[in-house]
């Protein structure tokens, strides 16, 4: 493999690192974070997710499951518990 400057060339076997905004990785989360009804729309969840697939639309939060590891450092976050757990 040849080595052009800190970067492997294209045909190598190292690739850069890239965002989850890039290459969808939802597909191998083991727990799946539910907003229930009881969510305020507060926005908390958001500012914490690592992954920046959580929205508020029309007051309530959404997941991006298409992005979403399944961290839940948004459940653990949320001030009224209203995001729950499904394996």
């Amino acid at each position: 493999m040849k080595k052009s400057g800190d970067k492997f060339e294209p045909g190598g076997v190292i690739k850069e690192p890239g965002s989850s905004k890039e290459v969808k990785t939802g597909s191998w989360r083991v727990f799946k974070p539910i907003v229930t009804e009881n969510c305020k729309g507060c926005g908390i969840c958001v500012q914490f997710c690592p992954e920046g697939c959580i929205k508020v639309k029309n007051g309530k939060a959404t997941i991006d499951y298409d992005y979403c590891k399944g961290c839940l450092i948004c459940m653990n976050e949320c001030p009224v518990k209203a995001i729950k757990s499904e394996r």
